[in-house]
């Protein structure tokens, strides 16, 4: 079995073993995609994947491959963008951004310092009480939104209910309607 991706206007695609390289107009993302029942290919105008064993297992690594390889075309064409909202009730936060990090000051009145890790190519603003997160790879954007929320992830020992501060998720632009 085989799936055929269409490559978009305005994006070069280059294939080397198992590095698939997407450039477009707002940077360039690579991944691997490795297996041993699997193979991906470059034509003119369409990437291949195929295997020839066509197990339930390869047909569902197939369509998670294609799914990657489209969000690697929004992501080269578009970007993504994740905006987060810093939310204090008892204790006024100080973010800041400091090289690969987000530093957050006075959570909850705490003196320590917490961080947050900015993943490699991923860009982090700070506007007010709005955190917003963008980049070509939308694996590297969801996992430093991730690395934010988490910093704030409260002990146990609060209520969640009376202590709602943190750093949360507000909005996605994402692409998830690409299929």
């Amino acid at each position: 079995m085989k799936k055929e991706i269409e490559i978009p206007e305005g994006i070069d695609i280059d294939i080397t073993e198992n590095d698939l390289k997407a450039k477009g107009g707002k940077g360039e993302v690579i991944k691997r995609f490795y297996h041993p029942k699997l193979g991906i290919k470059k034509t003119d105008k369409k990437i291949i994947i195929e295997t020839k064993d066509e197990k339930k297992k390869n047909l569902a690594i197939i369509g998670t491959w294609t799914a990657h390889i489209k969000n690697m075309f929004k992501g080269v064409k578009e970007g993504y963008e994740y905006r987060m909202k810093i939310s204090h009730v008892h204790f006024p936060m100080n973010v800041s951004v400091d090289g690969d990090k987000l530093v957050i000051k006075n959570f909850l009145g705490q003196k320590q310092d917490r961080y947050a890790k900015i993943i490699e190519g991923v860009k982090v603003k700070i506007e007010g009480n709005n955190v917003i997160i963008k980049g070509v790879d939308k694996e590297k954007v969801g996992q430093t939104a991730g690395n934010i929320e988490k910093s704030t992830g409260l002990s146990t020992r609060r209520d969640r209910r009376v202590f709602s501060d943190g750093i949360f998720i507000t909005s996605k632009d994402d692409g998830d309607s690409n299929g």
